[in-house]
Parts: structure tokens; sequence; C-alpha cells
């Protein structure tokens, strides 16, 4: 009798589960398929609509930040006497191939570009623009951001006054 109660007991669990189960399921695929059917509908009517884009337009501040970072540094590539108190410094690097390279490109550019060297450091800086005066440095900089306003790396560039 034990036997037979226990049995009923399971089946009677396990219809109350997969009843349960099927009618949760049942409800889900119904939203499920009545939300794919809406996202069909408002694509196709998206779709034949045209569309317009905006043009892009960025806005460039000229603001110039006199701060500046105070190195010693020598002339490693470049004219001779063309390397002033401040400097924009656009590129640094451990290897003097790499600073080439850059500086060629920057040539290419239109740039007065130089190579100098920290000599405590080892590193090289490029320098895409040489000055006496510090404010004539910061509106430099601000230029040359703004003339390449899409590298990240160019975005850092920073003034150095040669001590």
């Amino acid at each position: 009798m034990k036997k037979l109660f226990l049995l009923g007991l399971g089946f009677c669990m396990v219809m109350a589960f997969s009843s349960c189960k099927s009618q949760k399921e049942s409800a889900y695929k119904t939203a499920y398929d009545q939300a794919k059917q809406q996202e069909l509908v408002q694509g196709n009517s998206q779709a034949s609509d045209p569309i317009e884009i905006a043009p892009v337009t960025s806005k460039t501040t000229t603001k110039a930040d006199a701060s500046y970072r105070s190195e010693k540094v020598v002339l490693a590539s470049g004219t001779a006497g063309s390397l002033k108190a401040y400097s924009v410094v656009c590129g640094s690097f451990s290897s003097k191939t790499n600073a080439d390279a850059l500086r060629e490109k920057l040539i290419g550019e239109g740039y007065k570009a130089l190579v100098v060297q920290n000599p405590a450091t080892g590193m090289y800086r490029v320098v895409c623009g040489s000055y006496d005066d510090r404010q004539q440095a910061a509106e430099a900089r601000a230029q040359f951001k703004a003339n390449h306003p899409n590298d990240a790396d160019f975005q850092k560039a920073w003034l150095l006054y040669n001590n």
C-alpha cells in the first residue's frame, strides 16, 4: 500500500511540474513570437525609409595652455640652430629610428620637425615646432592638435622647455 501511495504521489508531482513548465514555455514562446513579428514589421518599414546622414562637425578650441615640461635636450636630427627654448613635442621614443620615421612623416606634412634627445633618460622627442616664446609654442600646439583631431597620440602633444 505504501508503494502504491508513493507511486501515486510521484506521478502527481511529475504531472504538476510538467504541466506548469509547458504552460510557462508556451506563454514565453507566444510573447517571443509576437515580439519577433513586431520587430520584423518595424524593420521592414524602417528599411524602406531613406536615411539622412548629418554631416560631422567638430568644434576645436584653440585655447593655449601655457603649462610645460622642463628637460635638457640636445638636437639629434634636424637643422642646427633650429632648436629654441620652447618646443611642441608630439612623440617620444626610446628608438631613434622610430623618432626619425615620425619626423619624416611630419616633414611630409609641412612641419619643420626635429628629433631631440634627453641624455639623462635616453628618450628621443619628436618636435613639430620650436619657438622662443612660450605663448607661441602653446598656440602652435593647439593648432597641431586641431590639425590632427583623429590621432589620439598627437592629441597628447605637450610643451618642452629646454633648460
